[in-house]
């Protein structure tokens, strides 16, 4: 029985910028594994590389050097139509800044990945999602007639709209509040359960890295350290 692959495997994990006349390396020979169904987050002082590792692992970005593979099969030379594919079937992402389209309405944000995506009853699943956090009534609201944390509740039934196996969040509670972050979590807790995703978010806030499996700290573009420890994937024994 082959053994399941990880969710997500960096490996020697490379970038680097032109800056003037020299060479910037943001993100240095990063090595990461991430089982299916785990909760990482990435840690890190201002760039340190955390942004970046996330766009590479997301396929929204390319390695200068080093491999991502999604589950098991390397992605960083696809073409920009597999890559978009493979985001569309598998991936959700979720900025700090909400990222909806300000001329569609919240429920119109929710349905577009499902009507890209041909899945059925997609007005039904928009919906449904805008009642799971909290949004049914407002769902003809437009985004500038939404509170930061309205948006964000909207920006994540969008990405789990297509019930994605990856998530990944660029600190999705950066601009809000103590209480309206807290809220989004929970949401955010509560949406991955229903799919069993798994997750990989940025944040610079210890209490809510704290709710991970597993911390990956970053300084310079290389893992400084990693606490925690991973999950089991689907049909593994714990070591003894």
């Amino acid at each position: 029985m082959n053994p399941t692959p990880p969710a997500i495997e960096l490996r020697q994990l490379t970038k680097r910028l032109p800056s003037g006349d020299r060479i910037l390396t943001i993100l240095d020979a990063v090595d990461l594994t991430i089982a299916a169904g785990e909760f990482v987050a990435v840690l890190g002082p201002s760039g340190s590389g955390k942004s970046t590792l996330l766009g590479l692992a997301a396929g929204l970005d390319r390695p200068t050097s080093g491999e991502v593979l999604i589950d098991g099969a390397p992605i960083q030379n696809l073409s920009e139509d597999a890559l978009a594919l493979l985001r569309r079937r598998k991936i959700g992402f979720v900025f700090q800044s909400f990222q909806l389209l300000g001329n569609m309405t919240a429920l119109e944000n929710v349905l577009l990945p499902l009507e890209l995506g041909g899945h059925e009853r997609p007005l039904e699943r928009a919906r449904q999602l805008l009642l799971r956090v909290g949004l049914g009534e407002r769902g003809h609201h437009y985004p500038a007639q939404l509170s930061g944390g309205e948006q964000q509740r909207v920006a994540l039934a969008r990405a789990f709209a297509p019930r994605p196996e990856i998530l990944f969040a660029d600190e999705p509670t950066g601009n809000l509040d103590g209480a309206t972050g807290a809220r989004i979590l929970d949401v955010l807790d509560e949406l991955r359960a229903d799919v069993a995703a798994t997750l990989v978010l940025v944040t610079h806030d210890p209490s809510i890295a704290e709710r991970a499996d597993r911390r990956i700290y970053l300084r310079d573009g290389r893992v400084e350290r990693v606490e925690g420890r991973p999950s089991l994937a689907p049909g593994e024994s714990p070591a003894r």
